[in-house]
């Protein structure tokens, strides 16, 4: 563990639950965990014992990519965790892939409604025909426009036009809307929907009083930082202000709340893990800050200052989205002005003045 880590207790150690299995993590509520080809290598999934409409069953929270690996699991899990029972309902906390990937396979096999937020539905209504965000020459635009001028990254992000329906084919026709404040009644337990930006559109977790357990999806990781990204769809967004607002959101929770996270394992330490967030942002738009007094900062030049590994290109695109977001934060507290240069890219430099609000330049 590194050093911020070891202020936070992980209860159940290194134990994971084995693939097609699942741990009890809280009463009636079980972990899966399953495989992801990328660098961050596996999604927390959560099974939680229900009864709806007086059918005894479980609910399920978060799905994985589609793939056959992950079908694969879920079969497993069908046949050997679910003491004979159905799927009741199936929830995504927001609708990127390894979330929302399986939700319309699991809602159809099993006869269940799908429960997340409306904005997230719609967008990943719209990313599945290829309508919005995530690869294609719209996106390249903008990563050029941000200061990425590598001819072949951009021919790549150009050509990945099915980037998003490759991982969810399809989302269900229907359903049922989650917002903040809603009280779901899972298993005998009111668990309390708890909005968050930034991250996704409107990424929803969900907290048991009862339990103290929270299922924070991928606002709340113990090891790495979510990413907060800009898009070529919103590209004048504030998506760090508006992370950095939503995880205050869960600072009244108990002390001893024990999270369920999407990546990384369930942990206690909550409230730390809140101010180490805050610090880790704070340090890195100082850095930007720094560089930006030497010389115009474009998206690509503050992603250097950011990450100091090396990046293939599907870590640049996240890496790029997140260094525009730092930018931002500055440009809209007015410590940075913008404007674009001759080659029509976007560069920050020092405000001559200070400022509330960004220009409209």
């Amino acid at each position: 563990m590194n050093a911020l880590e070891q202020r936070l207790d992980y209860p159940f150690g290194d134990t994971l639950p084995a693939p097609g299995d699942t741990l009890e993590v809280a009463p009636g509520v079980r972990w899966i965990r399953m495989a992801l080809p990328f660098q961050l290598d596996h999604i927390n999934l959560w099974l939680l014992r229900d009864r709806i409409d007086g059918r005894d069953g479980w609910t399920v929270i978060d799905t994985c990519i589609s793939r056959d690996e992950s079908k694969a699991q879920w079969e497993t899990i069908f046949s050997t965790q679910l003491a004979g029972l159905p799927i009741l309902r199936v929830i995504v906390t927001h609708m990127h892939p390894d979330h929302m990937g399986n939700a319309a396979w699991l809602c159809e096999r099993w006869n269940a409604p799908l429960w997340i937020s409306a904005t997230d539905y719609n967008v990943a209504r719209l990313a599945t025909l290829n309508m919005s965000a995530f690869g294609g020459e719209h996106s390249a635009n903008f990563f050029a426009a941000n200061g990425l001028v590598d001819p072949d990254s951009l021919a790549k992000i150009r050509a990945r036009v099915n980037y998003y329906p490759s991982m969810v084919p399809s989302v269900p026709d229907t359903f049922r809307r989650m917002q903040d404040g809603d009280v779901i009644r899972i298993g005998g337990r009111d668990w309390r929907c708890i909005s968050g930006y930034g991250h996704a559109p409107e990424h929803i977790a969900l907290y048991c009083d009862e339990l103290h357990v929270l299922v924070s999806g991928d606002m709340m990781l113990p090891r790495i930082s979510t990413n907060v990204s800009v898009h070529d769809i919103e590209p004048e967004s504030n998506p760090l202000q508006q992370f950095l607002d939503s995880i205050d959101k869960f600072a009244p929770l108990p002390a001893d709340t024990l999270t369920l996270p999407s990546h990384g394992k369930p942990f206690r330490g909550l409230h730390e893990r809140i101010t180490q967030l805050h610090d880790h942002h704070r340090d890195r738009l100082a850095e930007v800050l720094q560089a930006s007094a030497t010389s115009p900062l474009s998206g690509f030049d503050a992603m250097g200052i950011i990450f100091k590994r090396a990046l293939d290109l599907h870590q640049t695109t996240f890496a790029m989205g997140e260094a525009v977001a730092h930018l931002h934060a500055l440009w809209f507290t007015g410590q940075l002005d913008r404007a674009k240069d001759a080659a029509g890219v976007w560069r920050f430099s020092r405000a001559a003045a200070t400022a509330t609000q960004p220009s409209s330049t």
